[in-house]
């Protein structure tokens, strides 16, 4: 079987985020940069299948910029067999249509019988993309995942609601996402790092993938304006004097709440 783990680099999620008013875009040398922790667990999910059957091969695929190898490379660190990456700079600021097309041409590059990617990142959340990848892969899909298990020819797994626990499944190829559910992540080791220098890392462009990302009849989302988000005012604070209920009442009502 054939599994290619969705990676992305993300800011710190412990440290500031910033945006950048010039381009609207997050400013990703405000801090550390790091491998998304969602991307980790789903990688586990993957690696964790493959210690238990050989001849699973795991490939980790990303779209980052070219200054991300050192990040990509953690994936091989940890346990899989190669990397793809996606470099180029008409890709600065991508939405999530241009995103999900040059990721479905990836995966395709690199073959698969199981693509598995986290259910949202941490810095955009738009948690939309595994859905979107395997409409464009036109495979089955089973999104948000809070317990999975595959074969060779089925995947299943456990997905949390409101009303309860839904369980799903669905014959390979297919698409997973995974939540923060699953395990964390394992630590690469020392011979695993020493190892990842002499696995296969391929890095491609958009032209390699035959994508363009200037195609007037594709859809995509233009940012029109951006904006600082205003500093949180002040709360209003009720004493009570034998009116706080009419005090809130009222308040409620002046702001629409009731």
């Amino acid at each position: 079987m054939k599994i290619v783990v969705l990676v992305k680099e993300v800011p710190d999620t412990y440290g500031d985020r910033q945006l950048n008013l010039e381009t609207g875009l997050a400013d990703r040398d405000a801090g550390e940069k790091v491998l998304d922790e969602i991307g980790e667990r789903a990688l586990e999910v993957a690696l964790s299948y493959a210690d238990a059957h050989a001849g699973t091969e795991v490939v980790v695929v990303s779209m980052t910029p070219e200054t991300a190898v050192a990040t990509v490379r953690k994936g091989l660190a940890m346990g899989a067999a190669s990397a793809l990456q996606v470099v180029d700079d008409a890709l600065r600021g991508a939405d999530l249509s241009l995103t999900s097309e040059v990721l479905a041409a990836a995966v395709q590059r690199a073959g698969f019988d199981l693509v598995i990617t986290g259910n949202q990142s941490t810095d955009g959340s738009g948690g939309v993309l595994p859905a979107m990848l395997a409409e464009r892969l036109g495979v089955p899909q089973l999104t948000a995942l809070s317990a999975v298990e595959f074969t060779e020819d089925a995947v299943s797994g456990s997905r949390a609601s409101d009303a309860g626990v839904a369980r799903i499944s669905a014959p390979l190829p297919a698409v997973i996402s995974i939540t923060e559910a699953l395990p964390d992540a394992r630590f690469p080791n020392f011979k695993g790092i020493m190892a990842a220098k002499k696995k296969p890392f391929e890095t491609v462009s958009l032209a390699d993938l035959g994508v363009d990302a200037e195609r007037a009849d594709a859809p995509r989302s233009i940012m029109t304006a951006v904006a600082q988000k205003p500093p949180r005012g002040a709360g209003v604070k009720i004493v009570d004097e034998g009116d706080a209920g009419e005090k809130l009442a009222a308040y409620l009502i002046e702001n629409r709440l009731a």
